[in-house]
């Protein structure tokens, strides 16, 4: 069973200075690392981008629809666009893993309590064996919460969702296992 790397919407709209998303730099460290290991494996890398309505800085015109300069994204990785909080709602995500043989997912990205979190609960309803690095999504401080514990919060629910194919693995970026 091939691994697919999903990384969401790590995309210049949601990392601005008004939107500051918890270690950010570092993220972006941890995900190229992570994208490495996973085409040497193999697998497959999957970079989802939202597709925001016009005026937003998500929309595909916007420089903000761009991902972000840092990754590093490798002519055989695969393109997702999206237009909900679901990588897999009216997309192509499922044909997209299908034909690459993918099984088992490694969801990542921002923001975790958004469209990381939809997209986590989306996969394991679909039965994909899935599992999420603890140190491989992000998002920002809310009025009513920190990052961290809005991270810490979700990696804990995650590995407690009662779903067909049982709930999410949790590992660091670095201790994710490959074939």
């Amino acid at each position: 069973m091939k691994t697919a790397l999903i990384v969401v919407d790590m995309q210049q709209g949601s990392f601005t200075p008004e939107a500051r998303r918890h270690d950010a730099d570092g993220l972006v460290e941890r995900l190229n690392a992570l994208a490495g290991r996973i085409r040497c494996a193999g697998g497959i890398v999957v970079f989802v981008q939202h597709d925001g309505p016009e005026g937003d800085p998500h929309h595909p015109s916007a420089p903000g629809w761009r991902l972000l300069s840092g990754l590093w994204v490798d002519a055989d990785d695969v393109i997702v666009r999206k237009t909900s909080c679901d990588a897999f709602l009216d997309t192509d995500l499922d044909d997209v893993l299908a034909a690459h043989g993918a099984g088992r997912l490694v969801i990542a990205g921002c923001a975790t309590d958004y469209c990381v979190d939809t997209t986590v609960r989306s996969a394991l309803a679909r039965r994909y064996t899935t599992v999420v690095p603890a140190d491989g999504h992000t998002t920002s401080d809310r009025p009513h919460l920190p990052a961290v514990k809005i991270i810490e919060h979700h990696n804990a629910i995650w590995v407690d969702f009662i779903a067909p194919a049982g709930p999410a693995t949790l590992s660091t970026c670095a201790d994710i296992s490959l074939p």
